[in-house]
């Protein structure tokens, strides 16, 4: 095992590609500034959609807050659902909730899709209270937690009050459709796919000076111009780029960076299960589970506090170490080290359009990773000329968002998301027997979405949920008594064959009790 470092563990074990800077002059569709997530993502996607980006950076690739992350993929904001229901209104609460699902989603699909080697895992997350004993008070008084799950799942996410949360023993709040991976991993492949081939050109150590124009002309230090139509600032902390000193000043003023601590080490396979967790302590910590071969690589974070106001911050270290300690008394710490986030003053991100085809993003809190993903996918849309559900919420010059006038699910149905969200919510947990004659139902059957009718003679038809195509979930047709896919229109018989493509395989089998699928009646 390591020596005990200050270095990043995901730096520490995957080093990253090398590019060289600009040296000429050079004309794209689109110019990235920063490449950390965010930017590696939408080169990505673009380039996908056959556009021209230059992907530029100051230092390195990967060089940035992306590889001090604790890289957990989470829904869960920093600011409490209800919190966000009350200042923005349930349909922006679930819109900010949604955007994050999206996210992961797309990770999801591109990891699958590339074939990527990141350690991607589907984990539940876990949110509980401090406990009285660790003398870390939570905000005002203790969240109230089974409100927290009742709202979350009113809200369409697969979210539980638990009495015990497993390692903790502390009542909480299950989340399911969480995830985690490997950062660098995942960008690293990232990278080497856009070096593949034309249409992606990287470059480090370039560092632009000034934009001007439209369309754009960017800069360099060097003297070397970029020429293009858009362009996407993702720097963590925005450049001013083509908006005036007045408007920068007001939208830094609405930023304020946190530096955050994080120790790393092993402890024995099995100690701790794989999966996320947060208290709601002021600040919070919050943990990460990796499962290895022979033993477990637990991340835990914490100790927030605004960049440059606390002295000593070795001894930030110290209590974390401190209390992992007390949680995992055999760990071996390998790894101490230390990154900014940025919190903004209302609790969600700035992600869209600073100056005419300027874009930026930044203000992601403790949600780095999703919030970056989801820039990206903004961006791409932007470029494109879609329209985006989250647009409006996050747009940088919005003013406080009032809730009860946007008819959130009802406007964006069509959006590619909406398409495959029902695999976020959570199949219902009604039981079969309660299903009426000459209904469908999707139910849960020992963890599995079920795609259950039962007829008028009150047999039991149960197949798989999941379309045979690109694994959405079905819908029941009322009106024609069919399974139909709200992706690409396949549908399918009670019994799971198929009646229309694009799919070609029938509904896959699911076990039920004998009793129930020999025909129960009513």
């Amino acid at each position: 095992m390591a020596d005990e470092t200050t270095n990043s563990y995901w730096i520490d074990n995957t080093p990253a590609p090398r590019f060289s800077a600009l040296k000429e002059d050079i004309a794209v569709d689109v110019l990235i500034v920063g490449a950390g997530i965010t930017g590696v993502t939408a080169a990505y996607l673009l380039k996908q959609t056959g556009h021209s980006v230059a992907l530029v950076d100051k230092h390195r690739c990967l060089g940035g807050e992306t590889s001090f992350t604790t890289a957990h993929l989470s829904c869960v904001t920093d600011s409490p659902l209800s919190q966000l229901v009350g200042s923005f209104g349930r349909d922006h609460a679930q819109a900010a909730w949604d955007a994050q699902l999206a996210a992961i989603d797309l990770i999801d699909r591109i990891v699958s899709r590339e074939q990527i080697k990141c350690q991607f895992d589907w984990v539940p997350g876990y949110l509980f209270n401090p406990a009285p004993e660790t003398g870390r008070p939570a905000d005002d008084e203790p969240l109230d937690l089974e409100k927290e799950a009742r709202e979350a799942a009113e809200l369409g996410f697969d979210a539980e009050f638990v009495p015990s949360v497993p390692f903790i023993n502390r009542p909480g709040v299950r989340f399911e459709n969480q995830a985690k991976f490997h950062p660098r991993r995942y960008l690293i492949a990232l990278l080497r796919l856009l070096s593949a081939g034309k249409g992606c050109q990287m470059f480090e150590q370039t560092e632009i000076e000034e934009i001007e124009g439209t369309p754009i002309t960017a800069t360099t230090r060097d003297g070397h111009r970029i020429h293009c139509e858009h362009m996407l600032i993702a720097t963590h902390v925005p450049l001013q780029g083509k908006v005036g000193l007045l408007p920068a000043t007001v939208l830094q003023s609405k930023l304020a960076p946190y530096t955050s601590y994080v120790v790393g080490g092993w402890v024995p396979r099995g100690t701790v299960d794989e999966a996320l967790f947060w208290d709601t302590g002021n600040p919070y910590d919050y943990l990460r589970v990796d499962r290895r071969h022979d033993h477990d690589f637990v991340i835990f974070g914490g100790e927030d506090h605004k960049t440059g106001q606390v002295e000593g911050t070795t001894e930030c270290f110290t209590r974390l170490e401190q209390r992992l300690r007390r949680l995992l008394p055999d760990v071996a710490v390998t790894h101490h080290w230390s990154g900014q986030v940025v919190e903004t003053n209302d609790g969600l991100p700035f992600i869209g359009e600073t100056a005419e085809r300027q874009y930026a993003a930044t203000g992601f809190s403790g949600n780095g990773m999703t919030y970056g993903t989801l820039s990206a996918m903004m961006f791409a849309d932007y470029v494109a000329g879609v329209k985006n559900p989250w647009a409006e919420l996050f747009d940088p010059g919005r003013t406080k968002i009032k809730g009860g006038v946007w008819n959130y699910i009802k406007e964006n149905k069509d959006y590619p998301y909406y398409l495959v969200r029902d695999r976020f919510a959570g199949a219902a947990t009604r039981s079969l027997r309660s299903i009426k004659r000459g209904t469908g139902e999707i139910v849960d059957v020992d963890g599995q979405p079920a795609a259950t009718y039962r007829g008028l003679d009150g047999r039991l038809h149960v197949r798989s949920a999941v379309c045979t195509h690109m694994a959405c979930y079905v819908h029941w047709n009322d009106a024609e008594r069919t399974w139909d896919c709200p992706c690409h229109g396949s549908r399918f018989s009670v019994d799971g064959d198929v009646l229309a493509g694009p799919a070609e395989n029938p509904l896959g089998e699911i076990e039920t009790e004998k009793k129930e699928t020999r025909g129960t009646r009513d």
